[in-house]
């Protein structure tokens, strides 16, 4: 099978829809010699934060001098990016080869995209011998085709009222939820700060003789911040960090570093690797460099001055208007696009302090809410706003009128800001629903 055959394959999945539960991919994996026993990993869930802090944990290793694997969910321009070694996408041609020996069982099994993909990314971290392998998951945890690695820890970064629909309508649901990573005498590190969700995890926890440490004791102070880089001082428990540089920006990363540093040094310390200070600095400092990672107040283009974010329900939002603030940027042009089983009403809400225009836009994947229903939703909250046909011809509108009096910011979705990589990087658009 080519490359563009096996990519044709894959996307032509999403016919079966989300599946939950891991009978699917059991089968799968089965049927390639349990890949995911075969590498060390840590695995990380939660509602915000969980890209971020896979891609800061990762980079952290890949830095101490580790061969290290990162799957995450969704990519944003090429399905390669899902799957990374030491920052690099999967070849092509390994794609190829990974679905077409999985293609038999998949289709006998009507196996779904996310359950194909987890698979091809085991079974390459596995062909490669990675050190460890950092894994998010796609949605939720405990039914999450992720959830069949047994890590050195497990992480679960924050919980919020997300996918209510599939996942459940309470922080005490959703918590069930994603605590399903937790496992048998395995330590779990959250960020979680409800009182409501915290007394979940930790009675799962505790019937799973797992460690379970929070947040409390952590501490991050900031010295510097814009949006190339933050100067932080960063104390986990006993241990401290003065001046560390990170290369992420936005203030909503400084409750990541925390939970990546203390992850990386657990899997370290149990996996019997070692990672000098020196590492961490270096690691943070780069995060892109090491692992790809795109789209978190990232500067698309400077002049008109264009940022991208990835912020896809009200608590990313919030996040987001934060930093935004906090960088100086007081008022924002807007390009927003949402999915129509999200919260757009308080995403909205949440945006309208900073913005003052939106062009409203629908990216092109079924999963999104018309434009006009967008438009209507900020109208209604007295914000300016028009539609546009599409998020090209929103940043077409944007290229032609060149001057614009403040920053203009693309977010929204993952989709929304993966065609507008597109659309500045002159690559083609194919769009997935997982």
């Amino acid at each position: 099978m080519r490359y563009s055959e096996s990519i044709l394959f894959l996307y032509g999945l999403q016919k079966f829809g989300m599946k939950f539960g891991l009978q699917g991919i059991q089968r799968i994996l089965a049927e390639i010699d349990e890949p995911q026993n075969k590498f060390p990993c840590i695995h990380i869930a939660g509602t915000n934060g969980k890209g971020s802090t896979a891609a800061m944990a990762a980079s952290i290793l890949t830095a101490a001098g580790y061969r290290t694997g990162l799957y995450t969910s969704p990519h944003l321009l090429n399905f390669n990016e899902r799957i990374r070694i030491d920052g690099r996408p999967i070849p092509a041609r390994t794609v190829a080869r990974l679905a077409s020996r999985i293609r038999p069982v998949v289709e006998q099994w009507h196996c779904t995209f996310f359950e194909a993909v987890t698979a091809m990314a085991f079974r390459y971290f596995a062909d490669e011998r990675v050190d460890i392998a950092v894994i998010e998951t796609g949605l939720g945890g405990r039914l999450d085709a992720t959830n069949t690695v047994i890590p050195l820890v497990s992480v679960i970064t924050t919980i919020g009222l997300e996918h209510t629909h599939i996942l459940g309508k309470t922080l005490r649901k959703i918590a069930r939820e994603k605590g399903g990573i937790i496992k048998p005498g395995v330590p779990c590190i959250t960020g979680v700060r409800s009182p409501e969700a915290l007394s979940v995890l930790r009675d799962i926890a505790r019937r799973n003789h797992a460690p379970f440490l929070t947040s409390e004791n952590n501490s991050v102070v900031c010295r510097l911040s814009n949006i190339k880089e933050s100067i932080l001082d960063v104390r986990i428990q006993k241990k401290s960090w003065k001046g560390l540089h990170l290369s992420l920006a936005g203030n909503f990363q400084f409750q990541n570093v925390p939970l990546a540093l203390h992850a990386a040094g657990i899997a370290a310390q149990r996996g019997g690797m070692k990672i000098p200070e020196s590492a961490v600095r270096k690691g943070l400092s780069r995060v892109q460099h090491y692992t790809g990672i795109f789209a978190r107040c990232s500067i698309l283009q400077k002049r008109p001055f264009i940022i991208a974010d990835v912020a896809h329900n009200p608590d990313a939002v919030k996040n987001l208007v934060d930093s935004l603030k906090r960088l100086g940027y007081f008022r924002v042009h807007v390009v927003f696009g949402a999915m129509k089983d999200k919260d757009v009403l308080s995403m909205a809400k949440a945006i309208a302090p900073v913005a003052c225009t939106v062009l409203a836009v629908s990216p092109q994947t079924e999963r999104a809410m018309p434009a006009e229903e967008i438009e209507r939703i900020f109208k209604n909250l007295g914000i300016s706003v028009r539609q546009a046909r599409s998020v090209a011809s929103a940043l077409s509108f944007i290229k032609r009128k060149r001057r614009f009096e403040h920053p203009i910011i693309v977010t929204g979705s993952h989709f929304v800001v993966g065609e507008a990589l597109a659309f500045f990087r002159g690559k083609k658009y194919l769009t997935i629903n997982q």
